[in-house]
């Protein structure tokens, strides 16, 4: 048996703490999105879809959460953060990426 120090999410997610990463990454997130002057429609619409997180009678029954969204638009997220030279945010999100996703 290998002893890998780093989690690998198709071994098991054991060491992986993938709410707490998606959590911190959407407050990395919010500094740029709740700024009036860097939001966008397509921003807009994300925060909608973040307020219905955990709130599955407010979605068509289906439930939300932050790493869902991070996985759904990452590509999106990766554009602005790097957009805003963010290295700290997207350093997170790799990290997300590589564990999570």
């Amino acid at each position: 048996m290998h002893n890998n120090p780093k989690p690998d999410r198709y071994v098991s997610f054991t060491g992986i703490e993938a709410d707490r990463n998606s959590v911190e990454l959407v407050a990395h997130l919010r500094r740029y999105i709740d700024d009036p002057e860097k939001t966008n429609p397509f921003w807009e619409k994300f925060k909608e879809k973040l307020s219905r997180v955990g709130q599955p009678e407010h979605n068509g029954g289906r439930s939300l959460d932050e790493l869902f969204l991070i996985h759904s638009y990452i590509n999106n997220i990766r554009e602005l953060f790097e957009n805003e030279e963010d290295l700290p945010a997207l350093a997170l999100l790799e990290k997300i990426e590589l564990e999570s996703c």
